[in-house]
């Protein structure tokens, strides 16, 4: 081979990446823009100037130091369920009962922190009730797992299921056994300010955002660098090749539901510990079908998971200020989240069409 030969091959080879590359930008950024564009359509359709809207949404939520400070303290409870959701959906199973889990999780956390701050020091009673917490939110995936593993019932509608059940749990839980008799509205007692996580640089951004950051990364690493998670993905990609090359599908099925599961149990305990110190009677964020369409997004990448995060909670903050200024609906941001979701099944779709078509 000529030196002029190899010089060329050089030059072609950085090619199909970088093509690829460019391909899947564009496959990203189209729903996201065209979400926006539609929901401009929406907002001037209300006698709005969305212009003015998505400005407002920018400045508080990017642009401003509270709304920096609030924009990242909001991604924390995202990123621990966008971690729970990476291993679900890298290993082929639809964990859509989060809602239930955190809930759950954030209550325990509730109730067991004021109790134990009493007794113990901050920091072992913070790293309790994460633990607690973590162990809260596997163990309500037991039964969807049960019942996946033994008798192949699909996992979407048991996690689902389960979700109504944790959230009712939750509320009962507050109510009556966990309930604050000191106060007029049915909650959990209140854990002080100085008692909750750390601060970071005497800012309202709490340390949980690290722990957050820190678990999307290893959970990236972990499903893309080791053993284990390369047999929770050839468990998602094909069960019956995954049984034939030795695998304990029924285990690694447990394995997979407990460790989503637990991360967002986690994020629950976060969530409480940073910010609220409490939780009160009918309080659900409803983050979990939210961050949905964030990881597809990112196809199941951690890394870019991190910047989606960032940007819905730009929307979230930022919306919140916005609709207050100019008379938009609160749930605008929801609107925008369907629109998102809607977008990106036609995307890929569309180029799921295209493919065919090119290999046919």
């Amino acid at each position: 081979m000529t030196a002029q030969a190899a010089s060329a091959l050089q030059d072609e080879a950085p090619k199909p990446a970088v093509h690829a590359g460019l391909a899947t930008a564009v496959r990203v950024l189209i729903p996201i823009v065209l979400a926006l564009l539609v929901g401009a359509v929406v907002i001037f359709a209300l006698g709005k100037d969305p212009l003015t809207y998505y400005g407002y949404v920018m400045r508080r939520g990017l642009l401003s130091p509270t709304g920096v400070q609030a924009t990242i303290t909001r991604m924390a409870p995202l990123l621990m369920i966008s971690a729970g959701l990476i291993v679900a959906f890298r290993a082929g199973i639809w964990n859509l009962g989060v809602d239930g889990q955190f809930l759950l999780a954030a209550v325990v956390t509730a109730a067991l922190a004021p109790a134990l701050i009493d007794v113990v020091p901050g920091w072992l009673m913070i790293l309790i009730c994460l633990v607690v917490a973590t162990l809260v939110g596997a163990a309500w995936s037991v039964v969807p797992a049960f019942l996946k593993a033994r008798y192949g019932v699909n996992e979407i509608i048991t996690t689902l299921m389960m979700t109504f059940l944790g959230i009712g749990l939750a509320n009962v839980l507050v109510k009556i056994p966990f309930n604050d008799p000191t106060t007029t509205v049915p909650q959990t007692a209140t854990l002080a300010v100085e008692d909750r996580l750390p601060r970071l640089f005497d800012t309202t951004i709490h340390s949980g955002v690290l722990i957050a950051i820190a678990a999307v990364l290893l959970v990236h690493l972990m499903m893309t660098r080791t053993a284990f998670g390369l047999k929770l993905q050839i468990v998602g990609a094909n069960p019956r090749a995954a049984v034939h090359a030795g695998l304990n599908v029924s285990r690694l099925t447990f394995a997979t539901f407990a460790l989503s599961a637990g991360l967002v149990g986690l994020g629950g305990a976060i969530e409480v510990l940073g910010v609220w110190g409490t939780v009160r009677a009918d309080w659900n964020p409803a983050f979990g079908l939210l961050v949905v369409p964030l990881v597809f997004l990112a196809r199941f990448h951690g890394v870019a998971v991190i910047g989606f995060v960032l940007f819905f909670a730009v929307l979230m903050i930022g919306g919140e200020s916005a609709s207050r200024r100019l008379g938009v609906p609160t749930d605008f941001v929801l609107l925008l989240v369907g629109l998102l979701m809607v977008f990106l099944a036609l995307v890929e779709y569309l180029d799921h069409r295209r493919r065919q078509a090119t290999q046919a």
